[in-house]
């Protein structure tokens, strides 16, 4: 992706020379973490089995100079939430609405969020009680390493992307009234609901990338579609435990995760983002 030399946005509070350390009880070290990860992998926010999965984070802090690597990778992800803060207030706009902007906190091994607290184990997550978006950047070598996906730039770009979907979900209301439609119905139907409300977050992706095109390099789709492909609940079933169980299924095969994000990526149109009707 083309980005150096481009606006940055400063909805961007990095915390990552300044953590708090947290403690997994589900198994600790790796074991732990590719448990937490197939279960909240690109989730929507409700870190609320986090914090029953996890030690509160300790007021033990470790401060740190970052890294050149680091430091780039920063400005990256604030170039990346730049552009998603142009397309989204462009299409706000073109439909009589006002876009408000999200938050990214970048940190390092634990944080506490208005969702309640987490570890670096949960993955990307958006948090709707302070629409913040909080990424620890060290998930996407994990995510390659464990999970097969492809490196490079624009997979972490799909990812934030994916999370701002979830924040226009919250600003549209959609979320809220997923929650409120799981909590009255079966926990198969609030499967299917949650199901959909990922698809309709990798299709927002795709709109995103349909407009910020111009800034794509050779390869970065395949990059986006092996992220997607990793993070199916299939592909994660099928590499934490050798079984896949539809039942339980809470953000889409990756076969649906590819095709929602390229259905968003071809014709840039919201209006084309009904994820639900495959279900209801």
């Amino acid at each position: 992706m083309k980005w150096r030399g481009r606006r940055q946005s400063d909805n961007v509070e990095d915390r990552r020379g300044s953590s708090g350390k947290g403690k997994l009880i589900a198994g600790g070290g790796i074991l732990g973490l590719i448990f937490v990860i197939a279960q909240f992998v690109l989730s929507d926010g409700d870190v609320s089995v986090l914090e029953q999965l996890e030690q509160p984070a300790t007021s033990t802090t470790e401060t740190r100079e970052l890294t050149e690597a680091e430091k780039e990778l920063g400005d990256f992800s604030a170039t990346v939430l730049a552009d998603t803060e142009d397309v989204w207030n462009n299409i706000f706009s073109e439909n009589g609405m006002q876009y408000r902007e999200p938050g990214m906190v970048l940190f390092s091994d634990a944080v506490q969020t208005a969702c309640g607290g987490a570890s670096s184990a949960s993955g990307p997550f958006y948090c709707p009680g302070d629409q913040k978006i909080y990424m620890d950047l060290t998930f996407f070598e994990e995510l390659r390493r464990r999970f097969g996906a492809k490196g490079g730039d624009f997979a972490i770009a799909y990812v934030m992307a994916h999370e701002v979907g979830h924040h226009v979900q919250n600003l549209l209301g959609t979320a809220g009234k997923v929650r409120q439609l799981q909590q009255r119905g079966t926990q198969s139907q609030a499967n299917e609901l949650s199901v959909a409300l990922e698809l309709q977050a990798d299709f927002y992706a795709g709109v995103w990338t349909h407009y910020n095109s111009q800034y794509l390099e050779e390869g970065d789709i395949e990059e986006a579609l092996s992220a997607a492909n990793a993070v199916g609940d299939d592909a994660i079933q099928r590499q934490t435990t050798g079984r896949v169980n539809p039942d339980s299924f809470t953000h889409g095969t990756s076969e649906q995760r590819m095709k929602w994000f390229m259905k968003g990526y071809k014709t840039g149109d919201i209006r084309q983002g009904d994820t639900f009707s495959e279900f209801f």
